[in-house]
């Protein structure tokens, strides 16, 4: 059965972080010149970041969520 996920959840915020580092930190860095070589710099990538792998950390507070809503 299929679960919809709002686009605002938090855990998909933090998904969304994840791959804006491994653009930004490997693809936009590398020059490929086939499919085959992004997959293996992708899978690379991984691979590092796997050996040490760091937790993205909800930093935001409830008020600063509410006042920014309130804008």
């Amino acid at each position: 059965m299929p679960h919809f996920i709002p686009t605002s959840s938090s855990w998909l915020n933090l998904i969304e972080r994840w791959f804006g580092e491994l653009t930004g930190k490997r693809i936009r860095r590398g020059v490929f010149v086939s499919v085959k070589d992004l997959i293996a710099a992708i899978e690379e990538y991984l691979a590092t970041w796997n050996e040490n792998p760091k937790p993205f950390v909800w930093t935001a507070t409830v008020e600063s969520i509410v006042e920014k809503l309130s804008h």
